[in-house]
């Protein structure tokens, strides 16, 4: 079997300044990079129109199948335009007031209008990822009366937290709503939805990417105290789940953020639902060619956790080793993946809410592959469904996707363990397409005549029926 099929985690790459050509995006294919995430926080629509239509063109000649997804910068509290740093030191009194500009140096303006009703004596207010943190006094007139608790050097759109406080943010803002109309345009294969907080408020992303004529699939970014206390009903509403690590671990605190990984990895794959974690995997690779120890453990054992893909953020939008960064998590998740500390409980009961046939059919196809040594699973679907159900089982030998449609392929690449190929086979199982199957998998795959092989599909027509019978086949026989 070729090389490319040998590492089973997905990897999810940020574009930007460092990685925004065809011909480095074509490297990060190569090493790995199987999603490719737009982040709508920094850069124009125009940029990201650009940028999405280059990853679809460089995999397209490619002949890959890569997703994009288009990350919303959601409710995101930021410091207005300052006229210029300011720096913070410890016990200075200090006011907020909602304002993009700083018209006045007596206030610090924050673009978000609900931040003197959000907070009170007491509440803690950090900025900078948690690098600068104040404790408010008071609020009067609309303004917050600050001390400074950790004081450094304050610069413009810089982020603001407020933990546990932001019952007056949208859910979904008028800027979000703009890139879920870009992201349906520019056929997205994802949207990630950013400080998700309960159920109603993918149901309300859902809502727009509907409007829109889409059906975008909705990452939902767990970022929050609330998203935890809500964790079951969020991940049953959406299709896909992210621990981002790094406002989860400013909203509650950074020793809590390795249980809530745990937390949250268990429950997407009790739900059957793929799962991603993001944020400083590799951050020293930005600036350095290898990673430190502790970064090379924290991707293994998120990993080992059951998580089905990891992201790079910095480490390709801007670092200086984008595509080594890529390599190196490449490395790190094939070496995790064959140790003996890399198994999961495959013996999942099944779930009233999926169709009995089609749980029963890839339960089956995960039993068979050790009883007959099979190289690989060849899934036919033409939605995904049950091959994403395969994926969730994660299944010791690869997932080989054909589907009539390059959109579900594409939709499929953050699935773990699942390699699509488009295939216009849709047609009832005989001699003759035994043989292109055959073909196919010497040919592209990589096989052998006398391996085998469990093929999962529908009948009579074998890609666009629900899934519904099993066969072990030999090749060449």
């Amino acid at each position: 079997m070729k090389n490319i099929f040998l590492k089973r985690t997905k990897i999810v790459a940020t574009l930007g300044p460092a990685t925004d050509t065809p011909e480095v995006i074509k490297e990060l294919i190569k090493t790995g990079a199987n999603v490719f995430r737009l982040n709508t926080s920094h850069g124009s629509m125009e940029y990201h129109r650009e940028k999405i239509r280059m990853v679809k063109e460089t995999a397209s000649q490619m002949g890959a199948c890569v997703a994009t997804l288009v990350d919303l910068q959601g409710p995101k509290i930021r410091i207005g335009n300052l006229k210029d740093e300011i720096m913070l030191k410890d016990g200075d009194k200090i006011v907020f007031k909602h304002s993009l500009e700083q018209e006045e140096s007596s206030y610090i303006p924050v673009d978000y209008a609900g931040i003197s009703k959000d907070v009170s004596s007491g509440s803690r207010v950090l900025i900078d990822d948690g690098k600068l943190e104040v404790k408010v006094d008071k609020v009067e007139d609309d303004k917050v009366y600050a001390t400074v608790v950790n004081g450094g050097v304050l610069k413009s759109r810089k982020g603001l937290n407020i933990p546990g406080s932001t019952a007056s943010l949208d859910a979904v803002t008028p800027k979000d709503i703009e890139f879920i109309k870009f992201a349906a345009e520019e056929k997205a294969d994802l949207i990630a939805l950013s400080f998700v907080r309960e159920k109603e408020d993918v149901l309300l992303a859902k809502k727009y990417i509907n409007d829109f004529n889409s059906s975008i699939p909705v990452v939902s970014k767990l970022e929050k105290p609330d998203a935890i206390k809500n964790l079951k009903e969020i991940v049953s509403v959406s299709d896909a789940i992210m621990v981002a690590r790094g406002d989860l671990g400013i909203e509650l605190s950074p020793v809590e953020v390795p249980i809530c990984q745990k937390l949250i990895i268990e429950e997407s794959n009790k739900q059957r639902k793929p799962v991603i974690v993001a944020t400083q995997m590799l951050e020293s690779m930005i600036n350095e060619p290898i990673p430190t120890r502790a970064e090379a453990s924290d991707v293994a054992n998120a990993i080992l956790d059951g998580a089905d893909a990891v992201m790079l953020s910095g480490e390709t939008s801007v670092g200086r080793f984008a595509v080594d960064a890529v390599k190196m998590m490449s490395k790190i998740a094939m070496t995790t993946e064959n140790s003996c500390f890399y198994q999961f409980d495959t013996d999942t009961e099944p779930d009233d809410e999926i169709t009995l046939t089609r749980q029963a059919v890839v339960f089956g196809a995960d039993k068979m592959l050790k009883y007959v040594n099979a190289k690989a699973i060849l899934s036919f679907s033409h939605f995904g469904y049950s091959t994403r159900l395969t994926s969730k089982l994660k299944p010791s030998a690869p997932i080989i996707m054909i589907s009539d449609t390059e959109e579900t392929c594409r939709k499929m690449a953050l699935a773990w363990g699942v390699y699509s190929f488009c295939k216009k086979w849709d047609d009832t199982v005989d001699a003759g397409l035994l043989l292109k199957i055959d073909e196919f998998l010497i040919n592209e795959i990589g096989l052998k005549n006398n391996d085998y092989v469990i093929i999962t599909g529908s009948a009579p027509r074998l890609i666009t029926g629900r899934t519904n019978f099993v066969r072990v086949h030999k090749i060449g026989t």
